[in-house]
């Protein structure tokens, strides 16, 4: 089968993964799932992944093939798995999960002592065929297409996971922000809208992605390149400071943030990364707010995304690729040029 492979860790998109011929993966394992891959999501991950961010952390072995966004028809299955059948589709959880260590009783699938995790520590799918097991797929409901839903695997439901969060801490009518509307701004805006009766904020450095965020129902927006965003959201709250921020940008400047804009008790949740958290502990002390860190969601909360989906309440914008354009995918949202998520189609 084809697949993307990286070889060695770049700062160069342009080039930086390789298409081949690998062998297909087979079902060596009773709970073993093979999907034939039709959409995988590219992520800013992927990027991370390829600058050798993840290296450490995932023990990875190079050449590997990327991809964690992934959705397709069941092309195999291990003898034991009775959820899914030859011909299903399906979208996968990003994590292969044990269901027997503490984490995964406790319903904590991010933190599985046995965690695999395809496009990070095992082959992913940018590729033709995905090995994952049977604890990671969800069946699509009749009509779903595969290539719509792919990024939900882990834009989707990293935002959902926490926007989730946010909204427990959230009572009608209270400030939200959304910092960044793009590919996963853009979901957790709409699931923000959905679940709360939160006034919401949105900001970004692109007039158009403030647009989209008017058209998902952001009630005020703001542009941080020629606006102050803690003189504007004072104003919007009548100095009253924010509940929640939902961070999808995760740089240093949006990280600065939180001591400026945030009421007493409130949350930074920290979705995108790359940025660092310079603030003193004093800050955090007389301010009593919190930074919370997002690793993806659980297997429940994608179901529950799903069913945000299906009533309509969340929709994706795509494009799609075939993979043979998956460097030009990386280097276009490396210089921010792709608006929502990226599909590709092998």
């Amino acid at each position: 089968m084809r697949a993307a492979r990286l070889h060695e860790y770049t700062d160069e998109m342009d080039d930086a993964l390789t298409i081949e011929d690998v062998d297909r993966p087979s079902a060596t394992d009773p709970n073993h799932v093979v999907v034939e891959i039709e959409g995988a999501g590219w992520c800013q991950t992927d990027n991370h992944a390829i600058e050798g961010m993840w290296e450490e952390r995932m023990g990875q072995t190079l050449p590997m093939t990327l991809g964690h966004e992934n959705a397709g028809t069941v092309a195999e299955t291990g003898d034991d798995v009775t959820l899914v059948s030859e011909g299903d589709t399906v979208v996968c959880h990003p994590a292969m999960t044990c269901g027997i260590c503490r984490a995964c009783r406790l319903g904590q699938d991010m933190h599985c002592e046995n965690l695999a995790f395809p496009g990070l520590s095992t082959d992913g799918g940018f590729a033709e065929y995905l090995l994952t097991n049977e604890r990671a797929v969800i069946p699509l409901p009749e009509g779903v297409d595969p290539k719509e839903i792919a990024p939900h695997a882990d834009a989707g439901i990293t935002a959902y996971h926490a926007v989730k969060k946010a909204v427990g801490e959230l009572n009608p009518g209270e400030p939200a922000v959304v910092v960044g509307v793009g590919g996963l701004g853009h979901i957790g805006l709409q699931a923000l809208r959905a679940m709360s009766a939160a006034e919401i904020t949105a900001i970004d450095v692109k007039d158009e992605a403030l647009t989209l965020a008017t058209d998902l129902g952001a009630h005020h927006t703001v542009n941080s390149r020629t606006e102050d965003v803690a003189e504007r959201l004072d104003a919007l709250t009548d100095g009253a400071g924010v509940q929640q921020v939902i961070d999808f940008v995760g740089a240093d400047e949006t990280l600065d943030y939180a001591p400026n804009v945030l009421a007493g008790g409130g949350d930074h949740h920290v979705v995108g990364y790359g940025g660092h958290i310079h603030e003193p502990a004093q800050a955090l002390v007389d301010g009593d707010f919190a930074y919370r860190g997002t690793l993806v969601g659980t297997y429940p909360e994608l179901q529950e995304l799903l069913s945000l989906v299906a009533r309509g309440e969340v929709s994706l914008r795509t494009s799609r690729y075939a993979l043979e354009d998956i460097n030009d995918v990386a280097a276009k949202l490396e210089h921010g040029e792709i608006e929502g998520r990226a599909v590709i189609v092998p």
